[in-house]
C-alpha cells in the first residue's frame, strides 16, 4: 500500500506540473489578447508584415505507453513474475525556434528540452501469489529538428523528424505485496534503483500536427502565436534499455507560445490581385463498339498465404474446410462444388479458387507424394501464436487429405519473411496488421509452385477457370480533362441522350475519368449524346464545357473466348516484376495470336493515398507493357495492340473488395487480357 500512496502522490505532482504549464501559456495568450483587442478598433496608420523567425517555448504532457517485457530490472535484481504493460504522463517542457516564411507551405522546427517518459507498469501476480508493482523515473534531454509542412499555406501544419534523447534518469521503484490469503504476513521492503543497461542516447522520430492562433494585430511589431499540438513519437528507435524487449510508445499533447518580429511595411497595401482561375481542356475517348460481355479463360494466381483472423489461431470460416469424407470428390478443377460460407466480393468466380486453396494444397501433395511444404506462421502476438496458427493449418491436412505429419515442417515469427507494415509506417496499421497475420506455404516442389517462380514466398500454381466478363475494360469511355487537378476543386458530367434524359456521373477530382459504355448505354442499341463537364472552380464559379459522342452497342461472337493472365506484387512495390519476366516471356506472349489486342490494367489497394495509387498502378502496368512488348520485338512481331490502363484503388473498377487481406493481395497487381481479332 506505501508504493500505491506514494505513486499517487508523484502522479498529483505530476499533474500539477502540467496544470501549471497550462495555465501560464493560456494566462500569457489572454494578457497579450487584451493588449491587442484596443488597438484592432483602431485605425491601422503602420502595419507590420509576419516574421520568418518564431521563437518560443513548448510544454504539454507525454501519454507514454509500455509494452514488451521487463524482468531483469538490475543485473543483480530479476524479479519473480514480468512485467508487460503499463502507462503514465511525463512532462514535456523546452525552448523552441521556428523558420518559415508567410504564405508558404515548407519550414523548419527546432525544439530542445526536458522529456519525461514516467509511468507505471501493470500489477503482476509472482508465484506465490503476491502482487507485485512497478513505476519508473525515466526521463531524458531531448533535440527534436522537424520539417515543418502547412499544406494549404495556413495556420494549420505538419510536421515531422528525428528524435535524439539523452538519458538522465532511469529510476525505479519496485513492490512486493503480501499475499491476501496471510495478511499477517511482513511486507517485503520496497526497492528504489535504477536500471541496469539503459541506452544513454536514443535517435527515434515524431511526426505531428499543430495549428497557430494570431494573437497580435497587423499594428504590433511583434508578433504572439499560440499553438496547440498533438504529435506521436512510434516505439521504432525508443526501446529504453539494451537487453529485454521493453518499448515505449508516445504521444505528446501541449501548446507552444511563439513570438517574432515583424518588418515595419512603408508602402500602402495594395488591392488584391485577381488571378484568373486556371483552364483546364476537355475531350472524349469513346470506343467504336461497346462490348456487352466477354468469355474469358483465366489462368488465375493463388497467394501462398492463408490469412488469419486478428486475435485468433484457428482457420477462419471464410476458407473452404472439407471433411475426410468430401476428399475423394474433389478435384482443383471443379471447384464450383466447393463454395465458401461467406463470399465477399464481385468476383465470386476468382475467389471461390483462392478459398480453396488448403484444399487444393493437400490435393497436389496426395497427387505427388515426394513433394513437401514448410508453413510459416506470423503474428504480432509472438512466435508461440504464430506457431499455433501454422499447426492449424497443418492438422487440417493431416487430419482431412491424411498428409504424413513429416512432410509438414511448421515455424512461427513474429513478421513474415515480406511484411506488409513497415519500420516507421503510422498510416492503416490495422489493415497492414492484418495483411501480416498469416500463415505462408512454401515449397521447393515445382509440382506445388508456380512455373517460372523462385525464392521463399512463390505462389502456388495458377488455377484455369472459364468465368464471363461484364463490362469489359474496353467498353470503357474515357472522359479527359488535363488541368483539372490546378483549376477545380471537382468536376462532373452530364450526359444527355436525344430525347433531353439527362445522367450524371461524378463528382471527380483527377484528369481521367472512366465508366462502362453499358452504364451509358443501358438496353439501347446506339445513341448519341450531348456530354457537359461542369467544373467547379477553386474561386468558387462554375464553368462548362461541351463535347458530343456517339456509340454504339455490340456483343462478341459466342465462339470467341479471350484469355487473361495475373502478375501480383507485393504491398508498396512495382518493381518485383523480375520474378515474372520468365513467366511473361514463355508462357504469355506465346498464346498472344496474330493481331490480337492486349490490354494491360494496373490496380492497387485502398491503403495510402488515392493520386499516389493510381501512379502506382500506372508503374506496375507499364512494366509489364515493357516485358512483353521486348519478348514480341524479339520474336519479331509487330502485330499486337498493347493498350496500357491504370485504375489505381478505384473500387468502382477494382476487380475484388478490400474487406479482407486476401481481396487487397489479389488487387495489387496487373491483368492482362488477350483479346483475338475480330
Amino acid at each position: 500500500m506505501k508504493t500505491k500512496n506514494n505513486f499517487k502522490q508523484r502522479s498529483r505532482t505530476a499533474r500539477s506540473s502540467y496544470t501549471l504549464i497550462f495555465k501560464s501559456l493560456l494566462f500569457c495568450a489572454l494578457i497579450v489578447t487584451g493588449m491587442q483587442a484596443p488597438v484592432q478598433a483602431q485605425e491601422k496608420s503602420v502595419r507590420y508584415a509576419y516574421p520568418s523567425w518564431w521563437f518560443g517555448v513548448a510544454g504539454g504532457a507525454n501519454f507514454n505507453f509500455y509494452e514488451g517485457t521487463t524482468q531483469q530490472l538490475t543485473d543483480g535484481l530479476m524479479v519473480p513474475a514480468a512485467f508487460r504493460k503499463g502507462s503514465g504522463v511525463g512532462l514535456f517542457a523546452a525552448p523552441l525556434i521556428e523558420y518559415h516564411r508567410p504564405d508558404t507551405r515548407l519550414g523548419f522546427m527546432l525544439q530542445a528540452g526536458y522529456d519525461g517518459r514516467s509511468g507505471k507498469f501493470k500489477q503482476v501476480l509472482t508465484p506465490c501469489d503476491c502482487p507485485a508493482d512497478l513505476s519508473t523515473s525515466l526521463r531524458y534531454i531531448t533535440i527534436e529538428p522537424s520539417l515543418r509542412f502547412a499544406p494549404f499555406k495556413s495556420s494549420f501544419y505538419l510536421f515531422g523528424g528525428p528524435r535524439f534523447a539523452f538519458n538522465t534518469a532511469s529510476s525505479f521503484t519496485y513492490q512486493l505485496g503480501i499475499n491476501p490469503a496471510y495478511p499477517d504476513q511482513a511486507p517485503t521492503p520496497e526497492v528504489k534503483d535504477d536500471f541496469s543497461r539503459t541506452y544513454k542516447s536514443l535517435i527515434s522520430m515524431q511526426i505531428g500536427a499543430g495549428y497557430d492562433f494570431d494573437l497580435s494585430s497587423d499594428d504590433k511589431q511583434w508578433k504572439t502565436v499560440l499553438s496547440p499540438f498533438i504529435s506521436f513519437q512510434p516505439y521504432f528507435g525508443q526501446d529504453p534499455r539494451a537487453i529485454e524487449t521493453w518499448t515505449l510508445t508516445t504521444v505528446r499533447v501541449g501548446a507552444a507560445l511563439k513570438f517574432g518580429r515583424g518588418e515595419k511595411i512603408t508602402a500602402p497595401a495594395k488591392a488584391a490581385e485577381v488571378v484568373p482561375d486556371a483552364e483546364a481542356q476537355f475531350s472524349i475517348n469513346s470506343p467504336e463498339n461497346i462490348p456487352v460481355e466477354r468469355s474469358m479463360r483465366e489462368t488465375f494466381p493463388i497467394r501462398n498465404y492463408v490469412f488469419f483472423d486478428l486475435g485468433s489461431t484457428e482457420i477462419s470460416d471464410r476458407y473452404v474446410l472439407l471433411t475426410k469424407d468430401q476428399v475423394k470428390d474433389f478435384k482443383e478443377d471443379r471447384l464450383e462444388t466447393f463454395t465458401p460460407k461467406k463470399l465477399s466480393g464481385r468476383s465470386a468466380r476468382q475467389l471461390t479458387v483462392y478459398y480453396n486453396v488448403l484444399n487444393i494444397l493437400g490435393e497436389r501433395m496426395q497427387t505427388n507424394p515426394s513433394a513437401v511444404v514448410r508453413l510459416e506462421g506470423s503474428s504480432r502476438e509472438g512466435e508461440k501464436d504464430a506457431l499455433a496458427m501454422a499447426e492449424s493449418v497443418k492438422k487440417y491436412l493431416v487430419d482431412v487429405f491424411a498428409i504424413a505429419p513429416s512432410r509438414l515442417t511448421t515455424e512461427g515469427r513474429v513478421k513474415p519473411r515480406i511484411a506488409s507494415e513497415q519500420a516507421g509506417g503510422t498510416q492503416e496499421l490495422k489493415l497492414l496488421r492484418e495483411d501480416d497475420h498469416r500463415v505462408s506455404i512454401l515449397s521447393a516442389s515445382p509440382a506445388i509452385l508456380a512455373q517460372y517462380q523462385t525464392g521463399d514466398n512463390t505462389f502456388l500454381a495458377p488455377v484455369d477457370i472459364n468465368v464471363v466478363e461484364t463490362a469489359p475494360i474496353e467498353s470503357y469511355v474515357t472522359f479527359n480533362a488535363p488541368g483539372a487537378i490546378d483549376a477545380y476543386s471537382s468536376w462532373a458530367l452530364e450526359i444527355k441522350d436525344e430525347t433531353g434524359k439527362v445522367q450524371n456521373f461524378g463528382p471527380y477530382t483527377q484528369e481521367v475519368a472512366r465508366i462502362p459504355g453499358k452504364s451509358i448505354l443501358g438496353t439501347r442499341p446506339k445513341g448519341d449524346y450531348k456530354v457537359t463537364m461542369v467544373g467547379k472552380t477553386k474561386s468558387g464559379t462554375t464553368v462548362r464545357k461541351e463535347a458530343d459522342m456517339h456509340m454504339v452497342l455490340w456483343t462478341p461472337s459466342k465462339d470467341e473466348m479471350g484469355q487473361r493472365f495475373s502478375v501480383i506484387y507485393e504491398f508498396n512495390d512495382a518493381a518485383s516484376i523480375a520474378s515474372y519476366e520468365k513467366y511473361l516471356t514463355e508462357v504469355v506472349t506465346p498464346k498472344i495470336p496474330t493481331g490480337a489486342t492486349v490490354l494491360i490494367s494496373g490496380y492497387t489497394d485502398i491503403i495510402g493515398d488515392e493520386t499516389y495509387n493510381l501512379k502506382l498502378s500506372m508503374d506496375r502496368a507499364n512494366d509489364v507493357k515493357k516485358i512483353l512488348e521486348n519478348s514480341l520485338a524479339k520474336a519479331g512481331r509487330t502485330d499486337v495492340k498493347l493498350q496500357v490502363y491504370g485504375f489505381g484503388e478505384d473500387e468502382k473498377t477494382a476487380r475484388y473488395d478490400n474487406n479482407y487481406p486476401e481481396e487487397r493481395f489479389h488487387n495489387r497487381g496487373v491483368v492482362i487480357d488477350i483479346i483475338p481479332k475480330k
